[in-house]
């Protein structure tokens, strides 16, 4: 069959990488697609939110399944407009896919499932939300253990962990008054800030039957020792020795499962794949938020270690029959991911520099460089976008696919380049 993925990022890359390893596969297109793309793949020049483009693309070129990577076009409807015209695609449908779109209905479900999560207040303007904050911390100086969150889509930088009262009324400023997240801002999410470490777990339903995939942990700050703004990601490793198999056998019991049956009962069943967001507290773990796609930049080391044919999921899922696939078989070797991004991300940056050193990279052993925001210009390779590139290897212990990661991002040059030092580190003070 013939596959159409739609993004343009680093998760596009490698589903684009590993749909084309399915000997059930013909031809896998991607739109828009990227550098990458184009070299593991066909790319397509239609942006994701042309629908009507991207249906009569499928139905010309004979697509037998359409994937889709972001989250943007979900909410939008994606789903809806291909299955209108006949077209099997994978993802939830546009009021399901509000699990992320609207941090406000994600709590709302989760305290239906009664799922462990931070307790929060949902505010509809910018005062309200600064009169809640100043009123409860009046005290210069003490710690404001809160987080606020744009209520809507801001590419995994809509949220900012707060320590001080200053800290969440310049959130709630940028959020609501400035709206640098656009219309994400029309509502405020303020939570408790909960304390302890993140993982990530993602799980593919079809509604009924949920298939768990390896445990990943990401990096959202963007320095080293987690510090500085939040970002998409800077990087991911999976499995990661934080979620244990009891562990993960909790959060399917206690979070996934509870979650899947509340979608259903509010007439939103949900088919595709749900993303945890978990923090590790003193109590267990606690869901920060869902998403409903996979991660980026945890896809890259969970699908470079996945050996079941990619293919047969996400048609099970389509089919809804998800609960006759075999177990998923995984290559036991730990992967790491290191975000290459340009410099001034995520605030600022400039675009069009020259890549340099992606064949020498390339032709080193266990690596596998994604490309997340890139562009060909003739045979150049040219930077596009905040982060630019997922280099992500295997190793035999999580130190070996580290070393391997990061002696491929040493072969890799362009103006302003750079990246954390430290991804996967949190994982050897727990047993590997």
């Amino acid at each position: 069959m013939n596959v159409l993925v739609i993004g343009n990022g680093g998760r596009e890359h490698a589903l684009a990488w590993k749909i084309g390893q399915s000997s059930r596969v013909d031809r896998v297109f991607v739109a828009p697609g990227n550098a990458g793309t184009a070299l593991d793949a066909e790319n397509v020049d239609i942006a994701p939110s042309d629908f009507p483009q991207l249906i009569k693309f499928a139905k010309q070129n004979n697509c037998g399944l359409t994937v889709v990577g972001p989250e943007a076009p979900l909410v939008a409807g994606i789903v809806d407009a291909f299955q209108d015209a006949g077209l099997k695609v994978f993802g939830p449908n546009k009021a399901a896919a509000q699990m992320e779109g609207s941090k406000a209905f994600c709590k709302k479900i989760l305290r239906q499932a009664d799922v462990p999560t931070a307790e929060y207040r949902l505010f509809r303007d910018a005062d309200s939300a600064t009169r809640y904050i100043k009123d409860r911390f009046p005290h210069e100086g003490e710690d404001v253990p809160v987080v606020v969150k744009a209520d809507g889509l801001a590419a995994g930088k809509g949220v900012t962990v707060c320590r001080k009262a200053e800290d969440a009324l310049e959130a709630i400023n940028q959020i609501a008054r400035d709206k640098i997240f656009g219309d994400a801002g029309n509502q405020i999410v303020i939570e408790e800030r909960l304390d302890g470490q993140e993982a990530s777990v993602l799980a593919i339903t079809d509604g009924h039957t949920i298939v768990s995939l390896a445990p990943a942990q990401d990096h959202k700050p963007a320095f080293d020792n987690d510090e500085g703004p939040n970002t998409g990601g800077m990087g991911a490793y999976s499995p990661t020795p934080i979620v244990t198999p009891s562990m993960m056998s909790e959060i399917e019991e206690r979070v996934l499962v509870p979650t899947v049956h509340a979608l259903k009962r509010s007439r939103r069943p949900f088919r595709g794949v749900l993303y945890a967001g978990l923090i590790m507290t003193n109590q267990g773990p606690k869901v920060l938020e869902y998403n409903v796609r996979l991660g980026d930049p945890e896809c890259q080391p969970i699908l470079m270690r996945l050996k079941t044919d990619l293919i047969d999921i996400l048609e099970a899922t389509v089919d809804g029959r998800l609960a006759e696939i075999e177990p998923l078989q995984w290559d036991p070797r730990p992967a790491i991911c290191v975000v290459m991004a340009s410099d001034g991300y995520p605030g600022d940056y400039t675009q069009g520099h020259a890549i340099r050193g992606l064949s020498e990279a390339a032709q080193l052993p266990d690596v596998k460089v994604f490309h997340a925001g890139t562009t060909l210009k003739g045979s150049d390779v040219l930077t596009a976008g905040g982060r630019v590139l997922g280099v992500t290897a295997l190793g035999d212990s999580i130190a070996t696919a580290k070393l391997n990661a990061y002696t491929a991002v040493k072969k890799i040059r362009w103006e302003g380049a750079w990246c954390r030092k430290d991804i996967s580190d949190k994982a050897q003070i727990l047993p590997s």
